[in-house]
């Protein structure tokens, strides 16, 4: 009899738990699931959405769960998603209270993923027993916009030190000495060793812009009560000046000399000097002197004071001759190549023709910058590199291999890998900010945007300015889209390299921040730039369907692909066009 009752017993509960499972299967269908975003979208490389469920009240049965199982099924193939569990247990209010959650997904995203499907199915069980639901789709495919970034790199060439400009450079004659009260240019002082001097200069014919001649006087009554004698002094030098020009045959070089006489009257300034240099009183003495100066009044009040001093008359023997004095300063044009003999010596030096010393490290990199070959370019900068250990050599050889990526897309890899040799030598030389901006455009060359995004950092936090830093910010920008970081990408690209490219990232950064109606601008921007820019036509194409605007969805793909036939493909699975591709207009401008 136990038997029995037991066997009955079993059969009872198989028999519940069949009734129960079919029934939840059919109230599932008022199940409720909502996909955020839908459709997919792609961002940072990742598939990103959140699945809201809520189940209808009394669905939960005692001792059952029910478990949406996700899937993305692309092709003939199919991606398993986390489940989501629903355990009657969990849930005690289940017969007044809807069962609800949300659950976060997210999936690496690959180019076959874009056309496909969000499946979902229900598992409705019940210790071993269980029932599925079918299969229902909650989302259609996956917004690809944002891998329509385009990878931008940037050359970012360091100053070459030299100064092509015009350059001054001084030559000081001694002073000549003139005897107390006097301002004659005595015959001893034109003999003498600084004579000699000024005579030897002035006979070589250098080109010389400016002669200062600054004229003196000692403190003492006689030298200062007489106001012409600084400004004779000064006028003395200038004088036998232009007499040794005339000896020499100047001619209309003379003209172009500009004397300039700077007297000096009644200041203590060369007096405070040479005292300070005078070695035959001590430092308290000297202070006294300092002192009474300092303590104002007139130069006649403070010349009375100084003869009160025990020293007055050992510094009126040594020092104040010193002062009567005219000083010379001339201003002559440093000797430089020109422009066009560093080209040829340059070229002369790469070819192994001529030595490398034959032109300075300074002048070979100017060198560089006179030619727009990039190859002759490449081999200066070689060149340059061989002259000790130098970072902006390598780094300018290194941005010279990333220019030549940018003009030979077929050949980038090569060449983005002979910049790396060339850089890694640069940055541990000098972790110069031109630097960190060329290893940022070779890792956006070998598509590592996080490694650009780091390396563009460094370069415009250390200081980076003017073309580079726009160039710099350009790479910045084109990371940030990247990473997802769309804000930022605008603010980047909106101080980058004004070029068609930065234009478009800029524009396509706004249509993933949602400001569309100024991304619309910047693609316009980007196509005034360059009109055959298939891209920012489609992005604008993207913004106008954002927008609502079916006129500006056909307009622009029209352009689009006009300028790029293969763009039509990608229009026709694209879901951002969707609401517009049962129109025969979006038809017609894909013909």
């Amino acid at each position: 009899m136990r038997k029995v009752v037991y066997s009955f017993l079993v059969f009872a509960v198989l028999t519940l738990a069949g009734c129960t499972l079919p029934k939840m299967v059919k109230m599932s269908k008022d199940q409720q699931l909502t996909v955020t975003p839908n459709p997919l979208e792609v961002h940072k490389d990742t598939v990103a959405f959140d699945l809201a469920a809520n189940l209808p009240v009394k669905m939960l049965k005692k001792g059952t769960v029910y478990t949406l199982n996700s899937f993305y099924k692309y092709g003939t193939s199919e991606l398993a998603l986390d489940p989501i569990p629903f355990k009657a247990e969990d849930y005690p209010n289940s017969k007044t209270e809807a069962p609800r959650v949300t659950k976060s997904f997210s999936f690496p995203y690959q180019p076959a993923y874009k056309v496909g499907t969000l499946e979902v199915e229900g598992v409705a069980s019940k210790g071993e027993k269980a029932k599925k639901t079918p299969r229902l789709p909650v989302a259609t495919g996956i917004i690809t916009t944002s891998k329509l970034v385009k990878p931008v790199s940037f050359a970012a060439f360091a100053e070459h030190g030299y100064n092509n400009q015009e350059e001054l450079v001084p030559v000081v004659i001694p002073d000549f000495i003139f005897e107390q009260g006097r301002s004659v240019l005595r015959p001893t002082e034109i003999k003498s060793t600084k004579g000699k001097q000024l005579d030897a200069f002035i006979a070589s014919k250098n080109a010389t812009r400016t002669v200062t001649i600054t004229g003196t006087h000692s403190p003492e009554g006689a030298e200062r009560i007489n106001a012409k004698l600084s400004p004779d002094r000064a006028a003395a030098i200038e004088k036998f000046y232009r007499a040794e020009m005339k000896k020499y045959d100047y001619k209309g070089k003379a003209d172009s000399i500009n004397f300039i006489l700077k007297p000096v009257i009644q200041d203590w300034n060369e007096f405070k000097t040479a005292l300070s240099s005078y070695e035959g009183i001590s430092s308290e003495e000297k202070a006294e002197y300092l002192n009474i100066i300092n303590a104002g009044g007139s130069f006649e009040d403070v010349e009375k004071q100084f003869k009160k001093l025990k020293t007055y008359k050992k510094v009126f023997k040594d020092v104040y001759p010193k002062l009567r004095t005219a000083k010379t300063e001339i201003l002559i044009v440093k000797d430089k190549k020109t422009d066009a003999e560093i080209s040829v010596l340059s070229k002369q030096v790469t070819q192994g023709s001529v030595s490398a010393d034959t032109l300075s490290f300074e002048e070979l990199m100017y060198a560089a910058t006179l030619t727009p070959s990039l190859e002759e370019k490449a081999a200066i900068y070689e060149a340059a590199t061989k002259k000790g250990s130098n970072w902006n050599a390598h780094n300018n050889l290194g941005a010279v291999y990333i220019a030549q990526a940018n003009e030979n897309p077929s050949n980038a890899a090569a060449l983005a890998d002979k910049a790396q040799a060339q850089l890694d030598l640069a940055v541990k030389l000098n972790e110069a900010p031109e630097v960190h901006a060329n290893l940022a455009s070779v890792a956006a060359l070998k598509g590592n945007a996080y490694a650009a995004y780091s390396h563009a950092s460094k370069a415009l936090g250390a200081g980076l300015r003017g073309d580079n830093a726009a160039g710099v910010n350009g790479v910045k920008g084109y990371a940030e889209i990247v990473k997802a970081q769309y804000a930022a990408a605008v603010s980047s690209e909106s101080s980058a390299t004004d070029n068609a490219d930065n234009l478009f990232n800029k524009g396509l950064a706004q249509v993933l921040n949602k400001d569309y109606q100024n991304a619309l601008t910047s693609f316009k921007e980007a196509t005034n730039k360059n009109s055959n820019l298939a891209i920012a036509y489609y992005g604008a194409a993207v913004a106008s369907a954002r927008l609502g605007n079916a006129e500006g969805v056909v307009s622009n793909l029209g352009s689009a692909v006009k300028a790029d036939p293969s763009l039509k493909e990608a229009a026709l699975s694209d879901l951002e066009f969707d609401k517009f591709k049962a129109s025969e207009a979006f038809k017609g401008a894909l013909k």
